[in-house]
């Protein structure tokens, strides 16, 4: 693993073991991780909670001891030096830690002061207008909204250019409005050159942000590539049907017999139908569930989705899948 490496991130390995308390068997938090992240990319990391994010980064952000494995970021060895680590990157937790009686400005200008930044207040303010908050720079923290929070925190972990920028679920919690403002902030930092490992649990947000993505479930690496190459691996197309719940075994049972069939599972209002040839299958499934005296009181017909990859990856569907459903 070279410091002139083409990844900004790679680790073989990784594993994070607790220990039981009283005689109680430990836990495998995270289990033997393989990844690599190409420099200057948005690289997303896709699960539900619990699932192992959030130990995984802070692990390569050396807030946690590694277990087993190994890993370097930024070309350092997590384990060896993790105080040059530390030098190298920018963390936003999901606990926004900002002081609420300092102004946006006096935060800014403690971090510089730690990181011994040059010219710091030319720093604050390239910073501050870069997140959209030069003109409530000098009102205090308690006085922002979750959004400009987030957008705070997010400027704070970039006073020393960071070569890589972590962010852990970084728009939780947040209405859309400002979702999409801290969007279109991480694209801006990932343009100036800044690679970013972004987890989160929101579907759209790895689809509109990431360059290419994992999926962790129970602590295991399960699937990994572009959101569009995930997405064409499964080689269905999706039929959404409307129908009422007591009608949904019935309907299963009609549509078992439906030519290319992969798997039918349940859907918000109905029933989802994978099938190949997608636009063909629809005369078909109408025809199998008016015979089985059903109607059905909606048809439609999609690609499948991320949160198809990670049904199929997992056998379930990830909690709080869109950023409106958890809005």
């Amino acid at each position: 693993m070279d410091t002139d490496s083409e990844f900004a991130i790679e680790v073989r390995g990784l594993v994070k073991r607790y220990r039981g308390s009283r005689g109680q068997a430990g836990i495998e938090a995270v289990r033997g991780i393989d990844l690599s992240v190409r420099r200057g990319e948005v690289f997303g990391f896709l699960g539900p909670n619990g699932a192992g994010k959030t130990t995984i980064v802070r692990m390569l952000c050396t807030l946690l001891p590694i277990t087993d494995g190994q890993a370097r970021v930024a070309g350092v060895d997590v384990v060896k030096n993790p105080a040059e680590v530390r030098r190298r990157i920018g963390v936003a937790l999901q606990e926004v830690g900002l002081d609420p009686r300092q102004t946006g400005r006096e935060l800014l200008e403690l971090q510089c002061g730690l990181y011994r930044v040059p010219r710091p207040a030319a720093r604050c303010a390239e910073l501050l207008a870069l997140v959209g908050l030069s003109e409530a720079a000098d009102r205090t923290v308690k006085t922002y909204s979750g959004g400009m929070r987030r957008r705070l925190d997010l400027a704070t972990a970039l006073v020393h250019e960071p070569q890589v920028l972590f962010l852990d679920e970084p728009t939780t919690g947040l209405d859309p409005a400002s979702r999409a403002t801290v969007w279109d902030e991480v694209r801006r930092i990932n343009a100036a050159g800044t690679t970013v490992f972004l987890t989160t649990q929101y579907l759209e947000e790895a689809d509109q942000l990431c360059r290419r993505l994992a999926i962790i479930d129970d602590g295991r690496l399960v699937a990994d590539g572009t959101p569009d190459s995930l997405k064409a691996k499964l080689g269905s197309d999706v039929i959404t049907v409307g129908l009422r719940p007591d009608e949904h075994q019935a309907a299963r049972d009609a549509l078992a017999a439906l030519p290319g069939l992969d798997h039918v599972t349940d859907a918000a209002e109905g029933l989802a139908v994978y099938v190949g040839e997608g636009a063909a299958a629809v005369a078909d499934v109408v025809r199998l569930l008016v015979e089985a005296g059903i109607r059905p009181g909606t048809v439609s017909l999609a690609r499948p989705t991320l949160d198809d990859v990670f049904l199929a990856s997992t056998g379930r569907r990830i909690e709080g899948g869109t950023p409106e459903a958890a809005a």
